[in-house]
């Protein structure tokens, strides 16, 4: 019983991943590209996990794989959930969903003397991508670093 958990946890996350890689590449390429944000692949990967959603595909895809008596019925369920996740490839829609996933209306930045009035585009590790809209433009605003030494 042991080797079945570890193939159906190994097995979770093959395919759990898979499936987030597509869905983060679709954002990757249709909007994060698209609006020439300066962010590496594996950053934007790594930073936008949702581990709820990770663990509970690992969990599904394990069990269906593994322990379900109809691999085709899994793997059905898994052309689906490709199908759904590759919507991203598709520009307008990766453009959307990148939208919903980090964009925020209506800010307001304080830096030093200036004031930035639009909408965050990204937000990254070291900066932020900033539609200002007296600019109109997107500009990148570095975060400050803080030292505790």
């Amino acid at each position: 019983m042991g080797i079945k958990l570890a193939t159906a946890f190994l097995a979770g996350v093959f395919f759990t991943f898979f499936l987030d890689f597509f869905f983060i590449l679709g954002l990757f390429l249709n909007y994060i590209q698209a609006q020439e944000i300066d962010v590496y692949y594996n950053i934007l990967f790594a930073d936008h996990q949702s581990y709820f959603l990770f663990f509970s595909g690992v969990v599904v895809f394990g069990y269906l794989f593994i322990f379900f008596p109809s691999t085709k019925f899994a793997s059905i369920i898994f052309g689906v959930c490709f199908a759904i996740v590759n919507l991203t490839q598709i520009p307008d829609i990766g453009f959307y969903m990148g939208q919903m996933m980090f964009e925020k209306d209506n800010q307001v930045i304080h830096e030093g003397t200036h004031q930035y009035i639009g909408k965050i585009v990204y937000e990254g590790r070291d900066t932020t991508w900033f539609y200002e809209d007296e600019l109109n433009k997107i500009i990148e605003i570095k975060h400050k670093k803080e030292d505790n030494e």
